[in-house]
């Protein structure tokens, strides 16, 4: 029985691992095509807009970066207040087991308005952007090593276009917003 239960442990120890792991590769691999498609871009080419409402690709790349810089540690401060028992350990939501995509389909607008944490605001060369926005994979990757499976579905910190979301759908919410981005691009 013993090893009945260290062989089942091992399993779901393995299917955590899988999950997270597999969530932030997808985020990883996404980042890294963004990177790749604005690796060889001259500052002039970076600075150019198509028209005066667009963001150039400096701007896109800075605002990334401060969506991310700001969800990042919002998930895993949300985290260790429910470990420490300061938050609810639940999740109640409209959203409850919904993949972002459907999420964003339900509440963002055609044409959102960006919220002001994560509007560009500092300017500056391509490369700074570039290895900043580089440089949020490895500290996505220690959260995940620090989140567990029986956390992914636990409501993490709001998202402030929509709402209520868990850890999973934060982290896919990472992928979807650098893809989103990258098509732009």
């Amino acid at each position: 029985k013993l090893l009945a239960y260290a062989k089942l442990f091992e399993d779901l120890n393995l299917q955590r691992m899988d999950t997270i792991q597999k969530l932030n590769q997808e985020v990883s691999e996404a980042r890294s095509q963004y990177l790749d498609k604005i690796a060889n871009l001259s500052e002039i080419q970076a600075r150019w807009k198509p028209n005066s409402e667009e963001w150039n690709i400096i701007e896109i790349t800075e605002h990334l970066f401060w969506a991310e810089q700001g969800g990042i540690p919002g998930m895993w401060k949300t985290l260790h207040a429910i470990r420490d028992g300061n938050m609810v350990r639940t999740f109640e939501s409209i959203h409850k087991d919904m993949p972002i995509e459907q999420i964003i389909d339900l509440t963002w607008q055609p044409k959102e308005k960006v919220p002001a944490v994560a509007s560009p605001r500092l300017g500056g060369p391509l490369l700074f952007w570039k290895l900043s926005l580089n440089g949020l994979q490895e500290i996505l990757s220690a959260f995940c090593q620090d989140l567990k499976e029986d956390e992914l579905r636990l409501q993490a910190h709001p998202h402030p276009i929509s709402g209520a979301l868990d850890f999973h759908q934060r982290i896919e919410f990472l992928r979807f917003h650098i893809n989103r981005h990258s098509h732009q691009v």
